[in-house]
């Protein structure tokens, strides 16, 4: 199995309730999501987060595929009062590991890419700031690579057909359609 990490949207930014929930939830005590909260008086602090951010969860699973981690946090996330997701994506912050994984290639092949970044134009130059774990730009590397003539994939179709399901059931949360409905448009009903 391989360990995946991604992005899950979700329908609001956590409260501090759903955040003492999601703390206590043995389903999470692997640490594989993690949230980030909004602090409670944000006048008090110099650089409150983006409030984009506080809808996101990271993740990091393991599991045979990307579609099935990603199904798996999803269904982890319905166990907090009032959370649920509501799309899939990739962060553009990543290892040379999780670069490979986007890639679809070997570990080694970056490695030895990233070795020879002093030419120019070469491969891109870690984030700053990055101490010990070295990240990287995952936009600069998949630039990087087009421009070597490999062919990088745009989003793996798993993480679609995940963000599209995701976004496609939080559409249908509170709609009144009829099964009916919903078969004629080729949605399979359990």
């Amino acid at each position: 199995m391989s360990e995946w990490s991604f992005t899950l949207l979700v329908n609001q930014p956590l409260t501090s309730g759903q955040a003492d929930a999601f703390d206590h939830c043995d389903a999470f005590a692997d640490g594989s999501v993690s949230y980030t909260l909004a602090p409670g008086e944000p006048g008090a602090y110099a650089r409150v987060p983006d409030p984009e951010a506080l809808r996101e969860l990271s993740c990091d699973i393991e599991a045979p595929t990307l579609l099935d981690a990603i199904a798996q946090a999803a269904q982890k996330i319905r166990l907090i009062p009032g959370l649920r997701a509501v799309g899939a994506r990739y962060h553009d912050t990543v290892t040379l590991e999780e670069a490979a994984q986007r890639w679809g290639r070997g570990h080694h092949e970056l490695i030895e890419l990233a070795k020879n970044r002093r030419d120019p134009g070469g491969f891109p130059e870690p984030l700053p700031g990055s101490a010990g774990t070295e990240f990287y730009s995952w936009r600069a590397i998949a630039a990087f690579l087009v421009d070597a003539g490999e062919a990088v994939p745009d989003a793996p179709r798993d993480l679609v057909i995940a963000d599209r399901a995701l976004r496609l059931a939080d559409a249908l949360e509170d709609a009144d359609v009829s099964p009916g409905t919903l078969r004629a448009l080729g949605l399979p009903l359990a």
